[in-house]
């Protein structure tokens, strides 16, 4: 996955490079990123907010509106045993996942499509193990990492000098899944998840202080996950004369 990263990060910028226009700029982000889904319902910029690294190339259509592309790398976090709510303890489940996206969206009130890859794991005896292939809740086929969101956010823009940028901007994403912390539906048989994936699967699936819970409630369906980025972007001037100070409102 580090290599396919790295490999799209340079025809990231070659693209930018060749299709260049006299107001596009190019710019490295520097943020944080974090998820609301079963392990964190409600809490935003938290403890458990990790860091963030990207870049953005922006085509700028009058001094309001741009078009933006971007390729970011976040992580997320959830940890039960954290929470202020007595169910979360007792349910004592836990991941972590990489978030890598690939994005593009318009800029006033920004807006946009993105696509994006994650790989939740927990820890078992000082041991991260990805959770996806065990099927956690007993499904009968694994749910996709490659998925679809939806960016949208604010932010203020600023110039520092003739060609160089400062953007502050809070995204939240908006996905179609509920597996990005592998939490969605019940507990599931424990001879299941041992065809599934073995005795990783049935340690991993059902981490409560009071095991068997075969059937009850594991997370919420209907609610889907969401990540979200904030963060800096210094942004660079790619050719022609300098330009205006482009403050969007985004």
């Amino acid at each position: 996955m580090k290599r396919t990263a790295l490999l799209i990060a340079g025809l990231f910028i070659t693209l930018t490079s060749v299709f260049a226009q006299k107001s596009d700029e190019i710019g490295v982000f520097l943020g944080g990123s974090y998820y609301i889904g079963e392990l964190n319902p409600t809490t935003h910029f938290g403890s458990l907010t990790r860091p963030a690294l990207g870049v953005v190339y922006r085509h700028n259509l009058n001094m309001r509106l741009a078009l933006a592309g971007d390729l970011i790398f976040g992580s997320v976090q959830g940890i039960d045993s954290r929470s202020t709510s007595f169910e979360q303890q007792k349910r004592n489940l836990s991941f972590r996942s990489p978030i890598y996206e690939l994005g593009a969206r318009a800029e006033f009130i920004f807006l946009g499509v993105a696509m994006f890859n994650f790989k939740p794991e927990a820890n078992l005896g000082n041991q991260w193990v990805s959770l996806q292939p065990l099927k956690t809740e007993g499904q009968s086929k694994a749910y996709m990492r490659t998925q679809i969101s939806i960016p949208f956010g604010a932010g203020f823009r600023t110039n520092l000098a003739k060609r160089i940028g400062l953007v502050a901007e809070w995204g939240m994403r908006k996905t179609f899944t509920d597996y990005l912390d592998d939490v969605s539906t019940t507990y599931a048989d424990p001879a299941v998840l041992y065809a599934n994936g073995g005795p990783i699967a049935v340690a991993l699936a059902d981490r409560s202080a009071t095991p068997n819970d075969v059937g009850r409630q594991r997370g919420n369906p209907r609610n889907k996950d969401w990540y979200s980025f904030a963060g800096l972007t210094l942004t660079f001037q790619l050719a022609g004369k300098p330009g205006h100070c482009y403050a969007y409102g985004m």
